[in-house]
């Protein structure tokens, strides 16, 4: 279907690969593999059109179409949700209106006998069959579909997109993709902004209904899941596999073995020669031998043993004081804006030493929890930190907390303590930044690159207590290997927050399940649960709410009710003033939260020696309170008139 034939890409003297050729076929999944810098995305670009290689060819037949979905997008802010989604089918309604022109030109027309009124008919009819093949009569349903796969709620598909965070986004972009059914699929990291049952949903997906495709992606059980064929850049070359990602590991292996014993044998052969020639080298009797040892020489090409890090680097966390045996206690916890709860009565103990995950889909409070335990937001009920807790936290925003003017080498060396001092360079080369990269400074880093770092400065910090927020999302698999090793390891206690399963595996023995405004315990692995969700996922995963937590899901059912008796001018004037309600609510609860956030940071500077003599702070707490109390009065009144609207 697609064929690569002897590419080449140079970037200054060295080529990032070279003579490599394949064929992409109907059916197939491929997983592109290599280290950091191999070339994966740029070969992704190459076949998407969007890069020109130095020398060889890609061809595409006229009638296969490509979709791309590259790590970094350009995001439209006009638009809502249903609208960006409905530019998948931009090729459909063309083809809806031609077909509509026609129709009428068909019935203006009194030409019947003639033959350009036949053609007109042959045409009419050609097209409309392939308007009903292309799915025109349904493409609605099946933006629905696709949309509620991918976690969003009947309630989002009329905001803009301008409210949802980049990961929401590129969400948007990636059904509008799967959408538009292309041939070939070329998906670069797709699994980074999706939660576990979002990333099940597109596994689905793309086994059941996509072409062919081709991903980048470190998501190893991802990867395993959906492919049946990996193609390794390694050394300027490709090695193709038709077989899964963790059966390639064994293969590679296999390979590497077979190259290590060649290239002694090479070595030795070499060796052998030089000393024949050497040896020889001013006999006149052995001249015409020599000579041919020497061209024989010449004509040996290099075996090239694959670029691989055997090294066997382990991290290790620093020696920390014993904590107490319940580092968390949960009593009743529960946190709301106004009458919008995010989560009630959490009762939880996480025992010294436990290893536990958070999960749920995005937006059920594993975050916000997570605050709560970092006493970084207020909440109600009791949560108790145990004795000698030293909490290391690791969230998006740590990565804005490092120095900018130090470089990459400085900022771990300043923390770094002991033996530990000599490894530096290895232990930033395993988390990609290696070489040159180490000296560069902080400020010139990537978003990416900033949470590696503030992730190998935590690693090396003194502590009993982790608590780690989407840790693996910029690492590669040997990234996060070194990273699971340390925290496996680790004798303290860990929450996770992650939607990387093959991360979370043999490193958790509890899973908290967030979902519907409850918190659930299960005990064992992720894969434990996963098991019993499948069982249970009729009944409980109808619990979902959207994005921004504002409504749940369990809302959606009563307004279907309730709008089915109107009628359609009625019911289009009742959707207008919900959503118009919904974005009220929406921002009385942003408000409360940035109020109340305030009035702690207050409170805490009104609990210093300095703030408790410093009258303007109570006159600043006193106005804060009644704008808090004036907006939670806002807030009811409003929800009160949409749960009116709504039916309830």
């Amino acid at each position: 279907m697609v064929s690569v034939d002897n590419l080449k890409v140079e970037f200054g003297v060295t080529p990032l690969f070279e003579d490599v050729s394949y064929v992409i076929n109907k059916r197939d999944r491929i997983a592109l593999v290599g280290k950091n810098g191999a070339g994966k995305s740029t070969m992704l670009k190459i076949l998407a059109g969007m890069q020109t290689p130095t020398s060889g060819t890609v061809s595409i037949p006229r009638d296969v179409t490509i979709g791309y979905l590259p790590q970094v997008m350009i995001l439209s802010d006009e638009h809502t949700v249903m609208e960006e989604a409905e530019m998948a089918f931009e090729h459909i309604f063309d083809l809806q209106a031609s077909i509509e022109r026609m129709n009428q030109e068909l019935a203006d027309r009194t030409d019947y006998d003639s033959e350009s009124y036949q053609k007109l008919i042959e045409k009419f009819t050609h097209d409309n069959e392939r308007f009903l093949m292309m799915g025109g009569v349904n493409y609605a349903a099946e933006i629905e579909r696709t949309l509620i796969g991918l976690g969003f709620n009947r309630e989002d598909f009329n905001r803009p997109t301008s409210e949802f965070s980049g990961g929401w986004r590129m969400r948007i972009e990636l059904a509008k993709l799967l959408l538009r059914r292309p041939d070939v699929l070329l998906l670069d990291e797709p699994t980074n902004h999706l939660d576990i049952e979002s990333i099940q949903w597109l596994e689905s997906f793309l086994k059941v209904n996509a072409g062919a495709v081709v991903l980048v992606s470190h998501d190893r059980a991802f990867i395993n899941n959906v492919t049946n064929r990996t193609i390794e850049i390694s050394c300027g070359h490709i090695y193709d596999y038709k077989v899964a990602y963790d059966e390639f590991v064994v293969l590679r292996r296999e390979r590497r073995e077979q190259q290590l014993r060649a290239y002694e044998n090479q070595q030795k052969q070499i060796q052998d020669t030089e000393d024949f020639i050497e040896r020889f080298r001013y006999k006149a009797t052995k001249a015409v031998q020599v000579q041919s040892r020497i061209k024989q020489l010449e004509k040996i090409v290099p075996i090239e043993i694959d670029d691989e890090d055997n090294s066997a680097l382990r991290l290790k966390f620093p020696p920390a004081m014993r904590s107490g045996n319940y580092p968390v206690i949960c009593e009743g916890v529960k946190k709301a804006y106004g009458n919008h709860v995010v989560f009630h009565d959490v009762t939880l103990t996480i025992n010294r030493g436990e290893k536990v995950a958070f999960v749920g889909k995005n937006g059920e409070g594993k975050s916000t929890l997570v605050k709560c335990i970092m006493d970084e937001i207020p909440y109600e009920g009791r949560l108790t930190i145990g004795h000698n807790v030293q909490i290391g936290y690791f969230a998006q925003n740590q990565a804005q907390m490092l120095d900018e003017n130090m470089t990459v080498f400085d900022t771990i060396d300043y923390v770094a303590k002991g033996d530990i001092r000599l490894k530096i360079r290895d232990i930033l080369g395993a988390f990609m930044f290696g070489g040159e990269a180490s000296d560069k400074k902080v400020k010139v880093l990537s978003g990416g690159e900033r949470s590696r770092l503030a992730m190998i400065k935590l690693l090396l910090e003194p502590v009993n207590f982790l608590i780690l927020d989407e840790p693996t999302n910029h690492l590669d698999m040997r990234s996060k290997d070194v990273l699971k090793e340390a925290i496996r390891e680790f004798d303290g206690t860990v929450i996770v927050v992650s939607h990387d399963r093959e991360f979370l595996d043999g490193l958790v023995t509890k899973v908290y399940e967030f979902g519907g405004g409850v918190v659930k315990e299960h005990i064992g692995g992720i894969y434990d649960f996963l098991q019993k969700k499948k069982i249970d996922s009729l009944n409980e995963l109808q619990l979902s709410v959207s994005p921004t937590a504002a409504l749940g899901a369990k809302k959606e059912e009563p307004v279907a009710v309730s709008q089915s008796k109107l009628s359609y001018e009625a019911q289009k004037e009742l959707n207008k003033k919900i959503r118009k309600l919904e974005k009220q609510v929406a921002d009385c609860e942003q408000e409360i939260e940035r109020l109340e956030t305030e009035i702690g940071r207050l409170e805490a500077e009104m609990a210093t020696p300095e703030g408790a003599s410093d009258m303007s702070l109570y006159e600043k707490h006193q106005k804060l309170k009644k704008e808090l109390d004036r907006t939670v009065e806002e807030w009811e009144a409003v929800s009160m008139e949409l749960e009116e609207a709504q039916g309830k």
